[in-house]
C-alpha cells in the first residue's frame, strides 16, 4: 500500500535541513548562545513534527497493510522497537 504522507514528510525534512544550516551559520557567526538555543529548540520541535507525521503514515498504511496480510503482531513489534529507540 502506498504511503500518502511521503511528500509532506520530505517537505518537512527539507525545511529542517535548511534550518539546521542556518543554525550552523549562527554558530559560525558567533551569535549569542540563547539565540542559537532557541533555534535548536525550534529545529527539535520541527523534527518531532516530522516524526509525528511519519508515525501517522505508518499507522494508516503499514499497520493496516499488515492487518490485511495477517501480520499485525510482527508490525506492532517493529513499531514498538522503533518507538523505544525514538523515545529513548
Amino acid at each position: 500500500m502506498p504511503h500518502t504522507k511521503t511528500k509532506q514528510i520530505t517537505n518537512r525534512l527539507a525545511r529542517l535541513e535548511g534550518h539546521i544550516r542556518a543554525i550552523r551559520a549562527m554558530v559560525i557567526e558567533g551569535r549569542s548562545c540563547p539565540e542559537v538555543l532557541i533555534q535548536v529548540a525550534a529545529a527539535r520541535a520541527a523534527l518531532d513534527q516530522a516524526a509525528r507525521v511519519l508515525l501517522e503514515d505508518h499507522l494508516e498504511h503499514c499497520i493496516v497493510d499488515a492487518q490485511d496480510h495477517g501480520d499485525v503482531s510482527s508490525a506492532i513489534g517493529e513499531l514498538k522497537e522503533a518507538l523505544n529507540r525514538f523515545i529513548g
